[in-house]
């Protein structure tokens, strides 16, 4: 399946889905503990943060302050792609919701308050939606 670039055709088709689970991020001196399955990770000079599940995290007794819900936006962005990160930020922001982005091969991941992630999936929805008829 070929990225695609569009920005119109991103913001359509972003088909955003609700990972299910409680994601914290958490940071570490050397790799993930034992029993810990990241599914992000970054690499700082501070440490090594991951993302990963509360659940994991708490068996592991990583600290954290933040408990997200994951959102996967199922349109194949390019990596080069100009503009969908902007607009979706713009749209959560406008709803007073704080997004984190990592970007995968395929796809863009959000994470969002935990507490607030069913209102930044709608609110997502909705900007597909409005963007949809001007999608070429």
């Amino acid at each position: 399946m070929t990225a695609e670039r569009n920005l119109d055709r991103l913001v359509a088709g972003m088909r955003p889905e609700l990972n299910s689970g409680r994601y914290v991020f958490t940071t570490v001196d050397g790799p993930a503990p034992a029993g810990v399955v990241p599914v992000v990770t970054v690499a700082e000079p501070e440490g090594l943060t991951l993302v990963v599940r509360q659940e994991e995290a708490d068996a592991a007794g990583l600290a954290y302050d933040y408990v997200a819900g994951w959102i996967t936006l199922r349109v194949h962005s390019a990596l080069d792609a100009v503009g969908l990160t902007a607009v979706v930020a713009q749209g959560l922001a406008e709803a007073g919701l704080s997004c984190n982005v990592v970007a995968g091969f395929h796809h863009d991941h959000l994470f969002v308050e935990h507490s607030r992630a069913a209102e930044a999936l709608a609110v997502l929805r909705g900007i597909a939606e409005s963007a949809s008829g001007s999608a070429v």
